[in-house]
C-alpha cells in the first residue's frame, strides 16, 4: 500500500541509466587504479577489487564498494582510498563522458565474506541431515 506521499514502502530499483553509470564507472575506475601511482605509501603495490558502483538517482553520489585483494589491510586501503577520492574522481572525469561526475565515496565490499559465511551454514546443514 502507497504511503501518504505517494511512494511505495519498497526500495527503489536502480533506473537503467544508474546501472549504465555505474558500470561506466567501474570500468574507469578499475583501469585507473590499475595503472595509476597516486604516491601514497597505503596504496602501494595493492591490488583492489571493485565489485559494484551504486549511483544515486540524481547521480551526483556513487557508492564505490571494494575489496584488496585477499581482503588484506581493509582498514588502511579504504581510509587512504576515501583521502584520494576527490584525486581518482578528478581522473574518472577525465575518462568519462558525463556532463558532471558523481562524487565517489569507497566502501568496504563484505559480500565475498556473507557468502563464504551461507556456504559454510549450508554445508553445515547438509552433514547435519
Amino acid at each position: 500500500m502507497p504511503s501518504k506521499s505517494g511512494r511505495s514502502q519498497t526500495a527503489k530499483v536502480p533506473s537503467q541509466r544508474q546501472l549504465r553509470v555505474g558500470e561506466t564507472l567501474r570500468h574507469a575506475l578499475s583501469e585507473i587504479l590499475m595503472r595509476e601511482d597516486f604516491f601514497d605509501p597505503d596504496l602501494v603495490n595493492v591490488s583492489i577489487t571493485i565489485s559494484e558502483i551504486s549511483v544515486s538517482p540524481d547521480l551526483a553520489n556513487a557508492r564505490v564498494y571494494t575489496m584488496p585483494l585477499g581482503g588484506v589491510n581493509a582498514d588502511v586501503i579504504l581510509p587512504a582510498l576515501n583521502k584520494l577520492a576527490p584525486l581518482i574522481q578528478s581522473l574518472v572525469a577525465k575518462k568519462v563522458q558525463l556532463r558532471r561526475t558523481p562524487r565517489l565515496r569507497f566502501y568496504l565490499d563484505d559480500s565475498f565474506e556473507n557468502a563464504a559465511r551461507m556456504s559454510q551454514l549450508f554445508k553445515a546443514i547438509r552433514q547435519g541431515s
